[in-house]
Order: C-alpha cells, then structure tokens, then sequence
C-alpha cells in the first residue's frame, strides 16, 4: 500500500450519459480499469475519484478524458474500447509483433490484458489460431515443442476471461509427479513440495498481474494453483480450466480431469508429446491417448506448434530442430532394423 506521501488523488466531473457509457453494466468498466491501471477508482454519482501512484493517476486521468471522447460517437463501450482508451497503448502502439505478416492479423485477436510491460498479441499463425480456438471451444488442446507461448497465452486468456466476467474463477493445475520423483519422497511440507513443479504457471501470473492482484484473489480462491491430483473429485463450474504439462499425466488421470468440466466452463490442455518424463511412455501418456481419442470430437480443437513458433531466444529454435532431426533419424533407424 503507497503512503500518503507517495500517493494521489484526482476528480473527474462527467455528465450522465458519459457516466452511463463509461462505468459499464454494474460498474464492470470501473473494475476493469482498476485492474489494468493499478489504481483505486470509486464513483460518486458522476464524479470519479482515482486514488494511486502519481504517475498512474495521470495516465488514469487521461484514459477518462479519451473515454469522455469515444462516447460521444458511441452508445456503447467494450472492453476492447477501454483498452485502446489507455495513453499506453495508444501512443505507444505496444506491440510484439517483428514481421509484416504479424502486423496485419487482425485487432480482435490481441488479448486485451497488459502484461507488466506489453500488450499481448499472436506472434505467429499457430498463435492467432490457438487463441481464437481458446475463443470458441470448450476444449482446446495446444501441443507443441517448449517456448511456443501455449502455457502463457492460455494464462493470459484465462485472466481476461475472468476480468470480462465471463467466468467466476481460474484453476491452473500440471501434474506433480515429474521424472519419476514422488511428493512422499520430497522433503518439506506439501507446499513446498509441489510450488517447484507449478513454478512456471506461478511465473506467468506474475508476468500478468501485479502482486498484490493475484495475492487478492488467490485468497479469494478466483485463482486457484493445485496439482493435478488435488482435482479429482470436484466439478468445475463456471470457471476457466488449465492443464499444463499434460505429456505427463497417465490415460486415468487425464480422463479425470477432463470430466471434471462443469457447467459454464471451459478448458486447456497444453503439452509436448516429445517430452514425456520416465516413468510414462508416448503409449500410457494421458495427452497421446486424448489426441487419439479425441481428436474428431465436436467441440473439441487440437492446435498444434512447431519450432517456427518458439518466441524464447533464437538458439532455441536451432535447439529444437535439431532434436527433431535426431529422433526421425533414430525412428527410421529402428525401423529399418
């Protein structure tokens, strides 16, 4: 929390339509530019109070004004309009796009999340189709090599999904059984036992969200991270669902958590079928069998990468192609014999 040296406050007059349009059904707007501003806004009447870091209030205080401007050439306002509303994203362009290909994927694809740094959006096709897969299906399934974005970009969805009121919670879940090492086998408490297995989810939140955000609502339990065997016997609903590291689980324990869905809810599975951690082989994995099982299922929609994907540093694309060559070239060797 800033002390009251450290903090500032701001006031901004609106007329009734322009408060109407811009605090959104119930006030939704208002907390989706508290999330994505990290200020404190409060609403009397028509006056806006903001609350926070000086600079943070200044670019608060400017997004109104830019809001004040697109209400007068229009009666309704979504949260895409309140994104390009902030300075940020509209002087600066925030984007990740390199390439002329990347910048002509159309507005509508970019999740409208900022990251600490960045407005996320596709940087390749296999992205664009991930996320829009993630848009429309129940059940996506991303599968492809390390650094393709499918753990982040599901995250990031989720965490939209969630400030759009679209769902009441997030569970992030990975299995905690990982090259043949057993929690009962671990030192330490159960805590300290599984938060090394769900570090990398807890690395994309904190890429997401301030801290104080995600402590809020993983108290609140709208952000649950558990192992994968902490799901079994629970429904799901009304909540955005994500299974990362899914190579790794075995045929029963991914049926598990696929009938966990419940009403309202949607779910993710991400993986890499080349990297299947001992004791699992590509037979017993949970991912092999759902993608044979599942893979013409309506509603169901695989999606899958490849080194030309990877968004980590160049090296890692070499890493992984010369990999693949590798395991072709042993395939075709035992087949031969």
């Amino acid at each position: 929390m800033l002390s009251p040296e450290m903090s500032s406050s701001k006031e901004i007059v609106l007329t009734n339509q322009e408060a109407q349009i811009i605090f959104g059904r119930h006030d939704e707007h208002l907390r989706l530019l508290e999330d994505l501003l990290g200020v404190e806004i409060f609403a009397r009447g028509n006056v806006v109070k903001m609350k926070g870091d000086p600079e943070d209030i200044e670019k608060a205080h400017k997004t109104f004004e830019n809001l004040r401007h697109k209400v007068h050439r229009m009666k309704y306002l979504s949260p895409a309009d309140i994104f390009d509303a902030m300075p940020d994203e509209k002087d600066k362009q925030v984007q990740i796009v390199e390439t002329q290909q990347q910048k002509q994927f159309k507005s509508d694809d970019a999740i409208l999340i900022r990251s600490k740094k960045e407005a996320i959006f596709p940087r390749s096709p296999h992205q664009r189709s991930y996320i829009k897969a993630i848009r429309k299906y129940s059940l996506t399934v991303g599968i492809g090599p390390a650094g393709t974005g499918k753990t982040y970009l599901a995250v990031a969805l989720a965490i939209e999904s969630l400030r759009n009121g679209l769902f009441s919670k997030v569970v992030l879940t990975r299995p905690a059984l990982e090259a043949g090492e057993r929690l009962g086998f671990l030192p330490g408490d159960l805590e300290e036992k599984i938060k090394p297995y769900l570090q990398p989810i807890y690395d994309a939140l904190f890429d997401l969200l301030k801290y104080e955000e995600l402590k809020r609502w993983s108290e609140r339990k709208i952000i649950e991270i558990i192992p994968l065997a902490y799901m079994r016997g629970r429904t799901l609903n009304d909540a955005f669902i994500i299974l990362d590291e899914a190579q790794n689980t075995t045929g029963e324990q991914m049926k598990m958590f696929l009938t966990r869905l419940g009403a309202n809810s949607k779910a993710v599975v991400t993986g890499d079928t080349t990297q299947i951690d001992l004791p699992l082989s590509r037979e017993t994995s949970g991912l092999v069998i759902c993608e044979r099982v599942l893979g013409k299922m309506k509603g169901v929609k695989f999606v899958y990468f490849n080194e030309k994907d990877v968004v980590r540093h160049p090296l890692v694309k070499r890493i992984i192609k010369a990999y693949e060559a590798h395991y072709s070239s042993q395939a075709k060797k035992r087949v031969s014999d």
